[in-house]
Order: C-alpha cells, then sequence, then structure tokens
C-alpha cells in the first residue's frame, strides 16, 4: 500500500511543479519578453505583475517539494 501512497504523492508533486512552471513561463516571463519588443519598454505594472506570478510559481514549486518529503520508505 505504501507503493500506492508514495505514487499519488508524486503525481501531486509533478502536477504542482508543472502548474508552476506554466505560471513562471505564462505569467513572468512572457510579460516581461513581450514588453522588451515594446517601444516604451516594460511598465511598472507588469513588472510587478510579472514579479506576482514569479514568487507564486516559486511557491508552488516549494509546496511540490514539501509534498515530496512526505513519501513512505
Amino acid at each position: 500500500m505504501a507503493t500506492v501512497y508514495n505514487e499519488q504523492r508524486k503525481l501531486t508533486a509533478t502536477w504542482l511543479n508543472g502548474l508552476s512552471v506554466a505560471l513562471w513561463a505564462v505569467g513572468g516571463l512572457a510579460p516581461l519578453a513581450s514588453s522588451i519588443y515594446n517601444a516604451n519598454g516594460p511598465s511598472a505594472l507588469i513588472v510587478i505583475g510579472a514579479a506576482i506570478c514569479v514568487m507564486a510559481a516559486t511557491a508552488l514549486h516549494l509546496c511540490a517539494r514539501q509534498t515530496l518529503k512526505g513519501l513512505k520508505p
């Protein structure tokens, strides 16, 4: 039964980490990259929004790592 439990934990951690990567790419990286090519450069709102998304992505990644600490031997 521990094997099933461990696999479920790993799937949950993978899902959280995938969500983290998506949030980082779509909310953090893409707006900054697109604003670089804008004539005015990145606005303060874009930088703040991207920073929030990067922090949220980091929090999700840390939650995924914490989930893996619950694996049973």
